[in-house]
């Protein structure tokens, strides 16, 4: 442990109580943890299928993964469960799901299933604010009966509280449940069968949990849980990095634990691993002007390093030509490379012109929240044929896969057969079995529907006893969905293109299956479908090019140079924040942007910006005011630079003009 600094080496041995570790942006919290876990196992004697920690993005733990395996050999690691709060929610589910009465091999919904169910019973424009409601009073522990009775006069809270019974029993039919119901259904479990969770507070006797700052009311309460009195427990987390409480999340948590548990220790994180000195003195200089419990500063002694710029511009558009300007003009003069820049904004709507000045220069980047990889069509069609084959009563998965490829199932067969199992509580499955369907459907329709439904209820015997990923081969290979790509895609490149998607997915369902060999074909689609859910859209890191991405998105990240764009009153701090005044969660999305910076830090804003079709005049943010003015180097014009600097930024022009044109 000589790698460690004492801070961070008291962290890791102490384990004689409860203890919060409050860890300042980039100071080795995954370090901490990792080298915690070992000595939990090595010099603790705890055995390694008794301790869990917990995160909240795959990405995060894939690499607690990866850095425990390098500490431990195969055999010591045997049983240690590193995972996110959803797949430890599932884990659980998947063995005491029956108390809460789910049968065996459900599904998991993701956020699109869910929306279309709601906008099947709405029909109106209310249908994503519904949504949201009815996730935010899961993830508060409250359920259809209290919601009727606590919801106000808001109309999405009134509308949400009488389709939050309707939807909950949509799903119990269907066999499946939300990404809320993986944390909130444990918690009721436990609730009302103290012994099931007994016997988890055996099997987990010691847990760690990261970004904890992050957890919401339930996931507290599910660590409350399991950690019982015991008070075997490490949280590492940073309050001043705590983004979303749109999404339920609580920094109060951090607090709420030295209530839970007086004797609680606090040990505080402060040394800087990533950061040059003035980009910390400006973090702190920010978020001092937060309250806190515990307060900390961090530091680094990795150099003082350059000013931080502040970029002037007219409008929007003379704001993104400046800032690849001087982008360009920095690789050019550093000699580095595109990949390590990054443009972080409040709100997707601001990567529009940044995009327009970036391609006009040829220079590539990557544009944070495009399509996912699990929100392509054809991954969409496997998931659902492996998602119906995994739960017989998915009926989501049902209607999306039933004519695709097309099998001569039209319209109103479907149509015929939703309103018969609906009317008689049956899933579609079944529905198309029942002998009251002949008065529904004639000869040929009801031949058609059940030659596919056969076909599907033996290839749900067929999972019991075959491996996911051979079955998952033969579904793709006995629905022809090779051909089926041939016959949408516009031309054979399009082709080529979903055909790898379909392999990538295989190949993923194989690999999940080499390293936990005893899945069953339910279990490795649900493992699946919550990797898809819970993906971090992050970019790739081999190939060169720039990264534009939402300061939310940036959370986790980290980049030699960073632009904060669109310094501005209104847009950070947000006006709606101005306006609920919740600016203090906004000045932590400003630090959580300038700790992204490893060696430059730079911000822009302009004078005047189009908003809703008319031109306003725009203030600079107040969190500008808020950060060390002697370290700001103020750029109000270009014209203002001196004729050395103009003429660098003609040569990187220039420069780059023939890189495009491949001569020398």
């Amino acid at each position: 442990m000589s790698d460690l600094n004492p801070r961070q080496k008291e962290a890791v041995r102490y384990t004689a109580g409860p203890l919060l570790v409050l860890a300042g942006a980039g100071s080795g919290k995954t370090s901490v943890i990792t080298r915690k876990i070992a000595v939990l196992i090595h010099e603790r004697g705890i055995a390694p299928s008794h301790i869990a920690a917990v995160t909240f993005t795959n990405k995060a733990a894939r690499e607690m993964k990866t850095r425990v395996a390098a500490l431990l050999t195969g055999s010591d690691a045997k049983g240690l469960a590193i995972s996110t709060f959803h797949t430890l929610g599932l884990r659980i589910l998947r063995t005491e799901g029956v108390r809460a009465g789910y049968q065996p091999g459900f599904s998991i919904y993701d956020s699109t299933d869910s929306l279309d169910f709601i906008r099947d019973l709405l029909r109106n424009s209310m249908a994503e604010e519904v949504q949201r409601q009815i996730s935010h009073w899961k993830n508060a522990m409250i359920e259809p009966d209290q919601a009727l009775v606590t919801a106000d006069a808001d109309p999405v809270a009134a509308q949400a509280a009488k389709l939050y019974p309707e939807y909950q029993c949509h799903l119990k039919a269907c066999n499946a449940v939300d990404l809320d119901d993986l944390i909130l259904q444990p918690v009721l479990i436990f609730e009302k069968h103290p012994d099931v969770l007994s016997a988890w507070q055996e099997r987990i006797r010691y847990l760690l949990v990261d970004e904890y700052q992050d957890t919401n009311a339930c996931q507290y309460r599910l660590v409350r849980q399991l950690v019982g009195t015991r008070g075997a427990l490490t949280v590492v987390g940073d309050d001043d990095q705590s983004v979303y409480a749109w999404r339920g999340a609580r920094p109060e948590n951090l607090y709420q634990l030295e209530t839970d548990f007086p004797d609680l220790k606090v040990i505080k994180l402060e040394q800087n691993y990533r950061s040059a000195g003035r980009i910390l003195k400006a973090a702190n200089s920010l978020i001092k002007n937060n309250p806190h419990v515990h307060e900390k500063r961090l530091w680094s002694d990795l150099g003082y390093g350059d000013p931080i710029r502040v970029i002037v511009a007219r409008d929007e558009e003379h704001e993104a030509d400046r800032v690849v300007a001087q982008l360009l003009h920095h690789k050019f003069t550093r000699r580095t490379t595109f990949h390590e820049y990054a443009l972080l904004y409040r709100g997707n709507h601001q990567a529009r012109a940044f995009e327009r000045a970036l391609r006009e220069q040829r220079i590539p980047y990557y544009l944070s929240g495009g399509t996912s990889f699990f929100d392509r069509t054809e991954i969409r069609d496997a998931m659902a044929y492996f998602r119906l084959v995994a739960n017989l009563s998915d009926n989501n998965a049902f209607l999306r896969i039933a004519n695709t490829p097309r099998r001569e199932i039209g319209a109103a067969t479907l149509e015929r057969l939703s309103q018969f199992a609906a009317a008689n509580g049956l899933s579609l499955i079944d529905a198309s079995f029942d002998t009251g369907l002949d008065q529904q459907l004639n000869t040929r329709q009801l031949a058609v529907l059940r030659r596919f439904t056969t076909w599907i209820t033996d290839l749900a015997d067929r999972a019991q006893e075959t491996a996911p990923p051979v079955l998952a081969t033969e579904i793709i290979s006995e629905v022809h969905y090779d051909t089926w790509l041939e016959e949408t895609s516009d031309n054979p490149a399009a082709t080529e293109k979903r055909r790898q998607n379909i392999a990538d997915l295989l190949d993923w369902l194989r690999r999940l299956s080499a390293n936990d060999g005893e899945l069953s074909f339910a279990e490795a689609v649900a493992r699946i479908c919550l990797i898809g859910m819970l993906d971090n859209d992050e970019p790739d890191t081999d190939t060169d090019q720039v990264s534009l991405m939402t300061l939310h998105a940036a959370k986790g990240l980290e980049f030699p140079h960073v632009y904060m764009v669109g310094m501005e009153e209104g847009l950070l701090p947000h006006r709606t924040s101005v306006d609920q005044d919740t600016v203090e969660e906004e000045r932590r999305l400003a630090y959580v942007g300038i700790t992204r910076a490893r060696k430059t830090l730079s911000f822009s804003l302009v004078r005047r910006r189009k908003r809703y079709g008319e031109i306003v005049d725009c203030e600079p943010s107040r969190f500008l005011a808020e950060l060390p003015a002697e370290d700001l180097e103020w750029q109000e014009d270009a014209t203002s630079a001196d004729p050395l600097e103009r003429q660098e930024h003609a040569d990187a022009h220039l420069a780059n003009l023939r890189g495009m044109l491949g001569s020398s």
